[in-house]
């Protein structure tokens, strides 16, 4: 069954792919410049910032993208008026979908929304209907073919994380938000270099999809992250994986 390491592969190739035609700087600049207005814009005293930065370096986001985008979150330019907030929602066959939102305009997106759910068999709900199901973790990816998984999760408790869970070639390793940092430096002190990693959403229990509701379903999880206000889509939804793939491909 498909865990958050497929889906994640997923949207990480899609936002590269979003990078060339240019898309994916929209949504890192406007989270370079929340990160900057919570924590300030040194990304030294600043980990959500240093995150962002990493990611808009994967992405080839030009130098001056990022300095104006800092600018704008920690008000040194003119900052525009965007909110962060969580929207909330059911997809076809009932999975919870819980969404991270930057907009300038939550009428406006509201009404986006409510309409593509709609339009792809579910419906957006009221605040609190599905985010009790999830819960923010950090997660490092690392690739199982290249990395023991017994030392590995004896080094990863070692240094404070939650659990270490394989998912196909992927072995993932749950750390609390508070110790993720501390988590990844201790691992990679020890040479376990993640292939990638985030702090993300988890969902505590999964639905599994028939073959129609998860065509369904992954239609309304592409349309949602195409919106320019949704920063990052979760959802409690297994499948195998090659029905994922299968149906993202197509």
């Amino acid at each position: 069954m498909s865990g958050h390491s497929k889906w994640h592969n997923i949207r990480e190739k899609k936002s590269k792919v979003d990078a060339v035609k240019g898309k994916a700087f929209t949504k890192i600049a406007r989270e370079i410049m929340m990160a900057a207005r919570q924590g300030g814009g040194n990304p030294e005293a600043n980990f959500r910032l240093r995150l962002a930065l990493i990611k808009a370096k994967e992405v080839n986001m030009p130098k001056d993208n990022i300095e104006r985008a800092i600018q704008k979150g920690s008000g040194q330019g003119s900052e525009e008026g965007y909110e962060e907030m969580l929207y909330e929602g059911y997809g076809p066959g009932g999975v919870a979908v819980l969404m991270e939102i930057a907009t300038d305009n939550r009428n406006r997106t509201a009404g986006d929304l409510r309409s593509l759910f709609s339009k792809h068999g579910g419906n957006l709900g009221e605040s609190g209907c599905v985010a009790w199901m999830f819960e923010k973790k950090g997660i490092l990816y690392f690739d199982s073919e290249t990395t023991n998984e017994d030392e590995l999760l004896s080094a990863a408790l070692e240094a404070g994380a939650l659990d270490l869970k394989k998912d196909g070639e992927t072995l993932e390793v749950y750390t609390l938000p508070s110790d993720f940092e501390k988590v990844k430096k201790e691992l990679e002190g020890k040479k376990f270099i993640p292939s990638s990693y985030e702090l993300t959403m988890v969902p505590q229990s999964s639905i599994t999809l028939n073959r129609q509701a998860a065509g369904q379903l992954i239609k309304l999880l592409n349309i949602l992250e195409e919106h320019e206000d949704v920063q990052k889509v979760h959802s409690n939804f297994e499948i195998e994986d090659a029905l994922l793939e299968e149906l993202v491909s197509s």
